[in-house]
């Protein structure tokens, strides 16, 4: 083989690559200037080398009702008006509220974020950025135990306390997001008035200190959670617990903690899912 044909097969396999992570992002219904930051991400395998570049802004005067589905074209949202608080009052309204079954994606929330996104059933997050988490970034409320809640790649940081809140019922699954500055990633509610049995499966994810912990879970109602293929960076002390289980009730009572790390029950990982970069 000469030289330049050498080349230009080389050629051919960088250009069949590229061609391949586009066809992936495109099957997401990532598109136009979406793709173009999408794919910028996934240029290190496994973890997002920057967060995307907003494509103009939007604010938010009143809570944008989804159903169906809405792609926003990583546009930044954020709130003004009664949306313009960026506390952690409880009881903010959201910046979105999604119907059962609705789909958001391509979204960057700014600040104020006021209490993110609220999914009212099954819902799915795809592509969506937090900028400066508010009260939560996301919320998960569905009351069927058949309801299924997916985030799937975005991030998050600057929250102090919770990043996903899971008050409903069902299974929440987050693929592929990253989190850094936050209190926790995931919290299955500790004192709701009602009380559900709840799944978490977290998988191909990357935190980055300063944070306290990726789940919390109350083990007393049958709460699981699985962890997969968690990258942790900048916390060489092992600082971020990782699974901490909690007592919780449904009387308004700060839970207790019960403990955290695997317990092949309640925290369903081992020590190879969890590397330190």
């Amino acid at each position: 083989m000469t030289a330049q044909t050498e080349q230009r097969v080389r050629h051919r396999r960088k250009v069949t690559k590229r061609r391949a992570v586009i066809a992936g992002v495109s099957a997401l219904g990532i598109t136009g200037a979406a793709l173009v930051a999408t794919t910028s991400l996934l240029s290190t395998a496994g973890a997002a080398t920057s967060w995307p570049t907003e494509n103009g802004s939007k604010p938010v005067s009143r809570t944008i009702p989804v159903s169906g589905t809405y792609d926003g074209g990583l546009a930044r949202f954020y709130g003004t008006g009664d949306l313009g608080g960026s506390g952690q009052e409880e009881g903010q309204d959201p910046i979105f509220e999604l119907a059962d079954g609705a789909v958001l994606k391509n979204v960057i929330i700014g600040s104020p974020a006021a209490d993110g996104v609220h999914c009212k059933g099954s819902c799915t997050l795809q592509n969506v950025w937090w900028l400066d988490v508010g009260e939560d970034a996301a919320t998960f409320k569905g009351k069927s135990s058949s309801a299924v809640y997916t985030v799937h790649g975005g991030g998050a940081k600057n929250a102090d306390d919770k990043v996903l809140q899971f008050n409903g019922a069902g299974k929440l699954v987050v693929t592929k997001f990253q989190v850094e500055n936050f209190g926790k990633l995931v919290r299955s509610c500790g004192n709701c008035s009602t009380q559900y049995k709840r799944t978490i499966i977290i998988n191909d994810v990357d935190v980055t200190a300063p944070g306290k912990s990726i789940v919390g879970i109350n083990s007393n109602y049958g709460d699981t959670a699985a962890l997969r293929k968690v990258r942790v960076h900048g916390d060489s002390g092992k600082k971020i617990k990782t699974c901490t289980r909690f007592e919780g009730n449904s009387s308004g009572k700060e839970p207790k903690e019960l403990g955290s790390g695997p317990d092949g029950t309640s925290c369903r990982f081992s020590s190879s899912d969890i590397t330190y970069q």
